[in-house]
């Protein structure tokens, strides 16, 4: 069994002419909810693998921020620009690249990408995800460059404001 931890970054600065979208970084609430989002899933008992960014600074901030919680090395989280604005099939390209001896893949990214992909892979209605929530996949008898659409089971749907 695999599982996938699919994460849209917390709250964001509001956009403004002096910011690039990419270089937004997480406001205070943001940084609380992401920190209660990694202690909920700690709790959970999750021991994650791999952690794969998108590049932009509210996702990464917020992968850094899950990542203290669940004592995974800052240093290991992977970033790629893909995630930023390469569509749900970056993704997929990202998930169907996951060595084989990773059980727990952790993705963050932004919506609607992560909205689109999380259905993309469960064929459930999940709309679209809050600021700072997780989805969690599991994947049965598949190795990760075997998952594609439909293939996962939708396990959870959690939020900041529930953890």
């Amino acid at each position: 069994m695999r599982y996938l931890y699919i994460v849209r970054h917390a709250k964001a600065e509001d956009s403004v002419s002096f910011f690039k979208d990419f270089e937004r970084e997480l406001t205070a609430s943001g940084i609380t909810d992401a920190a209660r989002m990694g202690k909920f899933l700690k709790d959970q008992g999750l021991v994650p693998d791999l952690m794969i960014s998108s590049s932009a600074s509210r996702a990464f901030q917020t992968a850094q921020i899950f990542g203290e919680q669940l004592q995974y090395d800052k240093e290991h989280i992977q970033t790629t620009r893909n995630l930023y604005d390469g569509g749900p099939r970056s993704y997929l390209k990202a998930v169907n690249s996951a060595p084989d001896d990773c059980i727990h893949l952790m993705l963050f990214g932004h919506n609607p990408d992560v909205s689109y992909f999380a259905e993309y892979l469960t064929n459930t209605d999940i709309e679209s995800m809050s600021k700072g929530s997780v989805v969690k996949i599991e994947f049965e008898g598949l190795k990760w460059n075997e998952v594609a659409a439909q293939t996962g089971k939708y396990v959870s749907y959690h939020t900041p404001k529930q953890s």
